[in-house]
C-alpha cells in the first residue's frame, strides 16, 4: 500500500489521485491562484466511503498545503472522534482549493467564494469524486452545498438527513465546523452536539 495525502490507499487510485492532484495545481481557471500560496487538494483513501466536503482552505491549510489543519480542523477532527468516524478513514477536500482572502495589515481575513468561482472550481471536486468513489459526500456549509448540488440549498431546513445523490451516493447536509467557532458562548455545546448528531449519521456507511 502507498499513501494519498496521509492515509494509505492502492497503487493505481494513488497514481490517478496524484495526476489530478498536480493538475489542479497548476489550475489558472480563476484569479484565486495569484494572491494565495498554493492549490490545497484534498487527502485521504482512495476510494474512501465518506467525503467530506468544506469550503475553501484558510489561512494555516494555505500555507501548509493541507486541507483542515486549523481550528476548524480541530473541531473537525474532535467530532469526528466524538462520532465514531476515525479521519483517517474519510477524504477530506473543499468546494474551492485557493484561499481567497482580504489583507488587513499582516492579517489576511477569510472571503466567501462567489458562484462563479465555485463554479470554476467544481471540475476538481468532480474529478476528486470520480477517484474516491464516496458511499456518502457530507457537505459542511453553504458553499459546500452549491458545489455538490450546483444550486444554493437551506442549512437548516436540509441538515441532519440523508439526500439521493446520483451513483447511489448520499449527502448528508450540515455546518461548516468553522461556525461553531463564531457562534455565542452561551450556544457553542448545543451547536457542536448537534453537528456531532450530524456526524453520527455518516458512521453506518464506514462499515
Amino acid at each position: 500500500m502507498v499513501r494519498a495525502g496521509t492515509v494509505e490507499t492502492s497503487d493505481d487510485a494513488l497514481a490517478e489521485w496524484t495526476a489530478v492532484r498536480d493538475q489542479a495545481r497548476a489550475c489558472r481557471a480563476c484569479d484565486l491562484w495569484r494572491p494565495a500560496t498554493q492549490t490545497v487538494f484534498g487527502e485521504g483513501p482512495v476510494p474512501a466511503p465518506l467525503m467530506f466536503v468544506g469550503e475553501q482552505p484558510g489561512d494555516k491549510e494555505d500555507l501548509a498545503g493541507k486541507p483542515f489543519i486549523g481550528p476548524a480542523g480541530r473541531i473537525l477532527d474532535r467530532a469526528l472522534a466524538n462520532a465514531g468516524i476515525a479521519r483517517d478513514k474519510a477524504y477530506v477536500t473543499n468546494a474551492v482549493k485557493h484561499f481567497k482572502f482580504t489583507r488587513r495589515g499582516k492579517i489576511r481575513l477569510h472571503q466567501k467564494p462567489d458562484t462563479a468561482e465555485i463554479k470554476v472550481c467544481n471540475q476538481w471536486l468532480a474529478r476528486e469524486r470520480a477517484i474516491v468513489r464516496p458511499r456518502l459526500i457530507i457537505a459542511m456549509g453553504a458553499t459546500a452545498v452549491r458545489a455538490v448540488f450546483g444550486k444554493a440549498m437551506p442549512i437548516g431546513r436540509n441538515r441532519g438527513r440523508l439526500i439521493d445523490l446520483v451513483e447511489s451516493a448520499k449527502c448528508l447536509i450540515t455546518v461548516h465546523p468553522s461556525y461553531l467557532l463564531r457562534v455565542e458562548e452561551e450556544d457553542k455545546e448545543r451547536e457542536y452536539q448537534a453537528f456531532v448528531a450530524d456526524l453520527g449519521l455518516a458512521k453506518p456507511f464506514t462499515r
